[in-house]
């Protein structure tokens, strides 16, 4: 069978999805005439499929969930919008008058991003822009971006980058979900299998395809709130307070303490 390319699935299927908001510019067509939906396709290591529209990256407050809103309140100072993609929250928080960045690993991503008017945007990863200059006063890692932990082993060294970014007394606002809910037999059997390999349950890995394109394999983690607390041990940041108003959703705040 033949392998997908190695490229920016995530950016080429953001382009894709703003082309369909817009009705212009290059746009997957149903029958060469229709626009389709564009479709995030996510493949885990174990061959599950999962696939979601895009188009909830380019969605406005109106159309966010009750803890989007909850989370961009907490929002003080400059910020930082990790993993920013089409760039819905970091662009708020601008209307807002926020003084926001957005860094994002896809180049696509930053490209939709400042079309859409985010004036500040950094292609990089955590560690590659931890050497800036500049402190943020707020992380923000939402739509889920908690799972940017990817791992026990990974986490500390991501925390660390941010510290290196803080100002006194920054905060993370971090949205994730635990995953432990669930009775789906593929994904408990999933979370099982993490355990008996050392891996925290909710530790995926997975990849990104959007039709000829595949991202490299990552790991991205959901984890429970206590699993939460036992990550931050030994770093510079606390639990300051959990949102569960939604579960199995949450916002958790942590605070710099270095």
């Amino acid at each position: 069978m033949t392998q997908p390319a190695i490229g920016d699935a995530f950016g080429e299927m953001i382009r894709d999805a703003y082309a369909v908001h817009r009705g212009v510019g290059r746009r997957p067509l149903a029958g060469g005439r229709y626009p389709r939906p564009v479709i995030e396709v996510i493949e885990r290591e174990d061959g599950l499929i999962n696939g979601a529209p895009a188009a909830h990256y380019l969605s406005e407050p109106d159309d966010w969930r009750s803890f989007d809103h909850r989370a961009v309140r907490l929002c003080r100072g400059r910020a930082l919008d990790i993993g920013v993609g089409a760039g819905r929250i970091a662009i708020e928080l601008q209307r807002q008058g926020v003084a926001v960045t957005g860094l994002d690993t896809s180049a696509g991503a930053i490209e939709v991003s400042r079309e859409r008017g985010l004036r500040d945007t950094v292609l990089a990863t955590v560690d590659e822009f931890s050497r800036a200059s500049v402190r943020y006063d707020t992380f923000l890692l939402l739509g889920n971006n908690l799972g940017l932990l990817e791992s026990a082993e990974r986490a500390p060294a991501f925390l660390a980058a941010l510290a290196r970014l803080a100002a006194p007394g920054a905060r993370i606002v971090a949205q994730g979900a635990d995953p432990y809910g669930t009775t789906d037999p593929l994904h408990v059997a999933y979370h099982e299998r993490n355990r008996q390999r050392g891996r925290l349950g909710g530790q995926l890995r997975l990849r990104l395809r959007y039709r000829e394109i595949a991202t490299d394999w990552f790991d991205y983690l959901n984890c429970s709130v206590d699993e939460l607390k036992s990550l931050l041990v030994g770093t510079p940041w606390r639990l300051k307070s959990i949102d569960e108003q939604d579960r199995p959703y949450y916002v958790a705040v942590m605070e710099y303490t270095g």
